[in-house]
């Protein structure tokens, strides 16, 4: 059944590393820096606030509402204008906290799983985040890397997929998506006539009313054990 496969495509956040105590960190230290270099805002609007201005701006500008670059950086530009400083440290901000979210450490499997993987199959990612794979060091290893910023949508949009089977030079049922979202990852995948395949780290049951993947894998390594990668 998959025996024409030439790809496999991978989804970023929560398929290669754990996003939420990343992005918690990263959190972290655009505060700390904050509190140094324009403390009133962090005086003056929490966390929590900061998340809702960034809802609002996407809800405001829903063709940019893909674009998480976008939405922090405005977002903080009015924190900033707000709290009495120029909108150009808004700018200096992000930078702290995306260098911040690309420091992490992919799963154990990844790197192993990849290149065995890599040894049959040519590799590329599709994510909706703004990951930096050459600051996480990953990014030798895929041919293809796209994200809702460089498309200019956000998956599950048939677009997405299409610019990677595009960028791939290759039909989408040459090309076997992996990630962890039943929804975003699996049923936009195959709906855009991908191969399919779940990454269930959790080890969860597969929600029902939506047709089963091609392959579920609990992790990279497993993922190579079913394509038969040595």
């Amino acid at each position: 059944m998959l025996g024409n496969l030439r790809a496999v495509a991978f989804d970023l956040d929560n398929t290669l590393w754990d996003v939420e105590p990343v992005l918690e960190r990263a959190e972290k230290r655009l505060i700390e820096w904050m509190q140094t270099n324009c403390p009133r805002i962090p005086q003056q609007v929490s966390v929590e606030e900061m998340r809702a201005a960034r809802e609002r701006v996407a809800r405001d500008e829903p063709a940019r509402a893909h674009d998480l670059t976008y939405l922090r950086t405005v977002a903080l530009a009015r924190h900033a204008r707000e709290c009495g400083y120029e909108e150009a440290i808004a700018a200096q901000a992000f930078e702290v906290f995306f260098r911040a979210r690309n420091e992490l450490e992919p799963f154990l499997d990844v790197r192993p799983g990849l290149r065995r993987l890599k040894s049959r199959y040519a590799l590329a990612t599709l994510s909706n985040g703004n990951a930096d794979l050459a600051l996480i060091g990953l990014a030798d290893i895929f041919s293809v890397s796209l994200n809702a910023r460089q498309i200019g949508a956000a998956k599950p949009a048939r677009q997405c997929f299409e610019r990677l089977s595009g960028a791939l030079q290759l039909e989408p049922g040459a090309i076997l998506y992996a990630g962890d979202d039943p929804w975003l990852d699996v049923e936009a995948a195959r709906a855009a006539g991908f191969r399919t395949a779940w990454i269930n780290r959790r080890r969860l049951a597969w929600p029902s009313g939506i047709a089963e993947p091609d392959v579920t894998a609990d992790d990279c390594r497993a993922l190579a054990d079913a394509l038969g990668c040595d």
